[in-house]
């Protein structure tokens, strides 16, 4: 027998002129099918050869089989033992054979009336002088079967159905016996010193793995619609803010926001904490000092958390759980110009990057993922012009028939979730959160008390899922060319958006 390689097999196609089953060539060279059509598939890279698959369906035996094919099925094994030692309760049986063999082989034997049960003494005993292993002769000409006794032995588990690809191998224009390695690829010492000129390349792919033309590159679509988002908010006058700080420090990321240190939020199944650096050094002091009275004895009204807050715990680091974080930030800065200069600016402003949490990923959560957050800070303002930031915000998305169901958020009060409309799941799904920060988060930060803040977010790649249909928000980040097949918003988004965000949300 030749041994399998690629000489071998060019040497055989060409003194055959082609391979008709690549299954019939395996078994009559004794090869091992997988390993022929790995080979068969290493010329077909190089286009020495092209192939037409056929799916072959068939049977083979399992593991039990092979081992009753050289031992005697179950029912004629219980026989035999006793046959030799005499009558045996069941228990006796299944010491000598393997119980699964015993238990199998006691209901056969007994069907076929090999064996027979004292009633007296419960031990069972031959009741035959010979047998015929029908199973046994079955197995050992297993090939040789119509397919009507193999469904009955699948049925006894003694065989599988299998698929099979047999492949039909033909010779192209480029085939030859001689094996010259191909380059897979251009590099740049070959356009520099010229020698691509000379090079025998292999065929190169310019279709996509679905099959399709590949007609250049696209813009993924999370960047596209993340720059949709910001495009929207900067022509409805908001400012973007800084969001260069993926590490934050727990103050920043949780105590600025009056989030008590026992929220479960803040331990370590939910938020990722930095081993090194551990700690951060850069808390303004008196703002720091502000806070903890606030968190410990309130203010203003308000009576506080009643706790002793720690400092070390504020100053632990976090990958940022959100970018509300970068909005307190922004509002401190605000509030020390109002310090210096004594004039309040209102102001719009908005973010957009990645948050991190310790989720578990399925097909909703990520353990890494963008957040758009923004907020409107000014005198005189409330949740009806949250309400109309958020219509005309989400009415640019194409989302419309918003509602508004009451939620609770430890920095905002009153809170609410938003709910839209999707069409192609036909239902309402949550597409944000939003709500009027606490006077608890503001106050220490020296903001002045007349002044309200209204906020909101959103996860961006829900929100994509949702405008393109995409079920699962981790395709967004897998190899799955369908998933950037779109290059506009399905028809449904687009007729949304023409309307004026008025219809009746009960219809």
């Amino acid at each position: 027998m030749a041994e399998l390689s690629r000489v071998t097999l060019k040497s055989l196609i060409q003194e055959r002129g082609e391979i008709a089953n690549s299954i019939e060539l395996a078994k009559e060279l004794g090869w091992d099918h997988e390993k022929l059509v790995g080979v068969i598939k290493s010329l077909q890279g190089d286009g020495q050869v092209e192939t037409t698959s056929t799916k072959v369906e068939g049977y083979k035996w399992t593991s039990e089989a092979e081992k009753y094919a050289k031992v005697g099925s179950p029912e004629a094994q219980v026989f035999n033992l006793l046959k030799a030692k005499g009558p045996l309760a069941a228990d006796g049986i299944a010491q000598e054979l393997d119980a699964d063999t015993a238990k199998a082989g006691q209901s056969a034997a007994m069907k076929n009336k090999w064996i027979s049960v004292d009633k007296a003494t419960k031990k069972m005993q031959a009741a035959a002088d010979s047998i015929e292993d029908t199973l046994m002769q079955e197995l050992q000409q297993f090939d040789s079967l119509d397919d009507k006794k193999k469904t009955e032995l699948k049925k006894r588990k003694m065989c599988t159905l299998t698929s099979t690809t047999s492949y039909h191998v033909a010779k192209t224009a480029d085939f030859t016996v001689a094996e010259a390695k191909k380059a897979a690829e251009v590099t740049a010492d070959m356009i520099r010193d010229g020698s691509w000129k000379d090079m025998d390349f292999k065929p190169f792919n310019f279709d996509k793995a679905n099959g399709e033309p590949c007609m250049g590159g696209s813009l993924h679509l999370l960047n596209k619609v993340m720059t949709e988002i910001r495009q929207n908010l900067l022509i409805m006058g908001f400012s973007e803010m800084k969001t260069n700080r993926w590490v934050e420090s727990s103050f920043w990321n949780f105590d600025s926001l009056f989030q008590p240190q026992q929220h479960p939020a803040r331990d370590a199944h939910d938020t990722f904490f930095m081993s090194s650096p551990a700690s951060a050094q850069d808390i303004p002091a008196d703002y720091l000092a502000r806070v903890k009275d606030m968190h410990e004895n309130g203010g203003q009204g308000s009576i506080g958390w009643r706790y002793d807050w720690c400092e070390k715990e504020a100053h632990k680091n976090v990958l940022r759980t959100h970018t509300t974080a970068v909005s307190a930030r922004t509002l401190h800065e605000m509030a020390e110009d109002y310090k210096r200069t004594g004039v309040f600016e209102p102001k719009k402003c908005f973010s957009i990057d990645r948050v991190f949490r310790n989720e578990t990923l399925d097909m909703t959560h990520l353990a890494e993922f963008h957040q758009v957050e923004g907020f409107v800070a000014d005198r005189n303002i409330g949740l009806g012009h949250l309400i109309g930031v958020l219509r005309e915000f989400f009415r640019r998305l194409g989302i419309t028939k918003l509602k508004f169901k009451p939620a609770y958020n430890p920095y905002t009060e009153p809170s609410m979730e938003i709910f839209g409309w999707h069409p192609l799941l036909n239902r309402e799904v949550e597409v944000g959160n939003s709500g009027v920060f606490r006077p608890e988060m503001l106050l220490p930060m020296g903001l002045p008390a007349d002044v309200t803040v209204v906020a909101w977010g959103i996860g961006v790649e829900r929100t994509v899922a949702q405008m393109y249909g995409i079920r699962s928000i981790k395709s967004l980040f897998s190899y799955d060319q369908e998933v950037a097949k779109s290059k506009t918003y399905p028809v449904c988004f687009l007729k949304a958006a023409e309307t004026d965000g008025t219809e009746n949300e009960n219809e």
